[in-house]
């Protein structure tokens, strides 16, 4: 593949330094490599013929009739000309029609020949028409009978005449040439046991499969190659790291755990957080740095486990920091510790953005000469004016707000690194557990505190709304609370959305005699805190509110929460606002409100948070429904997570077993270095081009 890789296209019969620019510009295909690696997003069967009367929806999947023109028209003025060909198959006819190319297109066709016509059908009143659809002699088009890749196309392309067949066309020359240059880089005896094709093989069946069998033989070898390499790049960081990369040993519990737990532990912790601090522990006194995935649901319990940790690094002479997303959030963590740890001594500061200059100086004081044991704040902490004496243990809530060299700048703030202890609320599938994260050592609080009630969760559609507001009205009359959040801030004509500012009047004047809050991202934060603190101290009944009160907001009270537009929302966005109800002993409830005629496809997602409460469950329905998400860039190995044919959302069974074939293969062979392997370790190689050693950062 190396000569593939340095081969740029314009080399390739038919492309030219124009087209070649025009490529890469849109599809990032710059050499020989990158467009066999251009796969199709789907597949048609090629050998099946429709009639037209056998169209029969106006959502028709790409078909291909045989047939004859009849005529030709060219009709409209100007930019809106456009060539019409009336095209029957003997029975029934309908509209070809072309927008561009139209002379060269008029001289092309003949009404005396037989074509292959193939493309998308559409009805305009009682017509069907394709536009621009692929046409072959009928005589020419037995070489394309079979399964034929679609394959990913921008408009751009598509106005310079750049379709899925020319890149076919490109492919095929390629294949044609260059196979003897698709070099295989898995050991013999590891794809005979797996039963793989050789890559050359999967290759040409997954542009070019004979049938529905190769193709998914050719995908699977294909996926499963990049599944091994990401796999084997995560797993040699992390074995590199736990045995190079030292840390602050910790073997003392210290009197600060111990006084804590004997006179301010709030309840009895739950088996879960008992096994977490245990593993935490374990590592704390490992002699190599932590780097630990806390994964809790909401309401789990994760914030005592982290401040019960960070004891343990003060009763062994280190100081410790909490780093979180939002001032609302780091504001809640400080007052939550301090609360807590204040009969014991533990001296806790928040340092944020708004920290008054005098009280910064005091803070940076404290931090260098030992006297201010945990610090808590925002991005504020990794200012370089941020010194500690001796910081030992970090904590880092919701990690993934966070850029991870921002994260880094943490790690540079003592000689020896310190632990890291990264928490999430959003509960991480396991398949992206195993490679987005997959070199950080993982624990998870599966269990919740005893007291808690499940949360009820109920679909209404704006039919329904009167009914929803006396539900509201009651629990409010029982002297709790609710939070109703609204997808915008204002008004959108172009989208048909509830916004935040016509819902709080909306609000207020329905619950007359109640007091509404608002809050949304956009307030400064002295408004956002004024407001968010009457809705805390239960001051006011109602909190108005986007979704900047996803994460970290505590308010036990709460017992409603209604989220308006529910369908604009992700399922792990919607179990994080549901996480903000269901903190106290009261019956909690989460009611989606919806338009009357959303899709089917979108009730049958919102009616999974109906069914389960259980983060893990919503996560993964999530992951398969909307894809990875925005996941790559930096990540936790340093490596661009670039994958052209395998998915972290299906692949699960893939993922596993490339997990297993990497550790086994590292476990015999931890380098690479056996002559056997010197093909995939290069392969992996440039695959992976890094700078620096990310998976050192949590």
């Amino acid at each position: 593949m190396q000569r593939l890789r340095n081969t740029e296209i314009t080399y390739l019969k038919g492309v030219g330094p124009s087209r070649a620019k025009l490529l890469e510009k849109e599809l990032g295909i710059r050499t020989f490599a990158d467009m066999l690696m251009h796969f199709p997003s789907h597949y048609v069967d090629r050998s099946r013929f429709y009639t037209i009367s056998s169209f029969s929806s106006h959502e028709m999947p790409m078909v291909q009739v045989k047939g004859r023109f009849v005529n030709f028209n060219v009709q409209g003025e100007g930019a809106k000309t456009r060539l019409v060909g009336l095209f029957t198959d003997g029975r029934n006819s309908m509209e070809i029609v072309w927008f561009r190319r139209i002379k060269f297109i008029r001289e092309s066709y003949r009404t005396d020949t037989e074509y292959v016509v193939f493309g998308k059908p559409s009805l305009f009143g009682s017509r069907w028409s394709m536009v621009h659809p692929e046409i072959d002699r009928a005589a020419d088009a037995e070489t394309n009978r079979g399964l034929r890749g679609v394959y990913p196309l921008t408009e751009a392309l598509r106005s310079r005449n750049v379709t899925s067949r020319t890149l076919f066309g490109y492919i095929r020359t390629l294949l044609d040439g260059k196979a003897a240059s698709i070099s295989d880089p898995l050991p013999d005896d590891l794809r005979r046991r797996l039963g793989l094709m050789s890559r050359a093989e999967a290759f040409r069946a997954v542009h070019l499969p004979q049938d529905n069998n190769q193709l998914q033989r050719a995908r699977f070898r294909l996926k499963f190659d990049e599944l091994l390499y990401l796999q084997l790049n995560i797993l040699q960081y992390s074995r590199r790291r736990n045995t190079a990369a030292g840390g602050i040993r910790m073997p003392l519990v210290g009197d600060a755990f111990r006084k804590f737990y004997d006179q301010c532990l709030p309840f009895p912790l739950t088996g879960a957080q008992k096994r977490v601090i245990k593993e935490i522990r374990a590592d704390l006194n490992s002699g190599r740095q932590m780097n630990r995935l806390l994964q809790g649901d909401v309401g789990s319990g994760k914030t005592l486990v982290a401040l019960m940790t960070m004891l343990i690094a003060i009763g062994n002479g280190a100081q410790a920091c909490l780093m979180a997303p939002t001032e609302i959030l780091a504001t809640q963590h400080a007052e939550t510790l301090r609360e807590l740890v204040a009969p014991i001594g533990i001296n806790v500061k928040l340092l944020t953005g708004s920290t008054p200059t005098a009280e910064r100086r005091t803070i940076h004081q404290q931090l260098l000469n030992g006297t201010l044991h945990m610090l808590v704040g925002t991005h504020a902490v990794i200012e370089d004016a941020v010194q500690f004496k001796n910081l030992g243990y970090v904590v880092i809530d919701e990690q993934h707000r966070f850029g991870v060299a921002q994260r880094a700048r943490l790690w540079m703030k003592n000689t020896i690194p310190p632990h890291i202890l990264v928490m999430t609320a959003t509960p991480i599938p396991r398949t992206l557990a195993m490679t987005v994260y997959g070199d950080l050592d993982v624990s998870i609080i599966d269990e919740l505190p005893p007291g808690r009630k499940p949360i009820t969760t109920v679909l209404r559609t704006d039919t329904h709304r009167l009914d929803v507001y006396r539900a509201i009205t009651r629990e409010l009359r029982q002297g709790r609370q609710a939070y109703i959040v609204y997808p915008l801030i204002k008004e959108n004509e172009k989208v048909n959305l509830r916004s935040l500012e016509e819902g709080y009047e909306h609000i207020c004047d329905t619950f007359r005699g109640f007091k509404v809050a608002f809050v949304h991202g956009q307030m400064k934060p002295a408004e956002k805190d004024a407001q968010m603190e009457l809705f805390a101290s239960h001051k006011a009944d109602i909190l108005v509110a986007t979704t900047v009160i996803e994460v970290g907001v505590n308010v036990p009270n709460a017992s409603v929460m209604l989220i308006e537009n529910a369908e604009r929302f992700g399922l792990s966005q919607l179990h994080q606002l549901r996480g903000r109800v269901g903190r106290g002993a009261d019956q909690s409830y989460c009611i989606l409100m919806t338009k009357h005629n959303i899709a089917a496809d979108t009730r049958k997602r919102l009616e999974i948070m109906t069914s389960t409460t259980d983060g893990f469950i919503v996560a993964e329905a999530d992951l398969k429904m909307r894809g990875p998400g925005d996941i790559e860039g930096t990540l936790q190995s340093g490596m661009a997570l670039d994958l052209h044919i395998a998915s972290l959302a299906t692949d699960g069974e893939i993922i596993t077993l490339a997990r297993r074939e990497a550790e086994a293969l590292l476990d015999k062979d931890p380098q690479l270095a056996s002559p056997s392997l010197t093909p995939l370790r290069i392969e992996m190689s440039q695959q992976f081009n890094r700078t620096v050693d990310w998976s050192r950062i949590s």
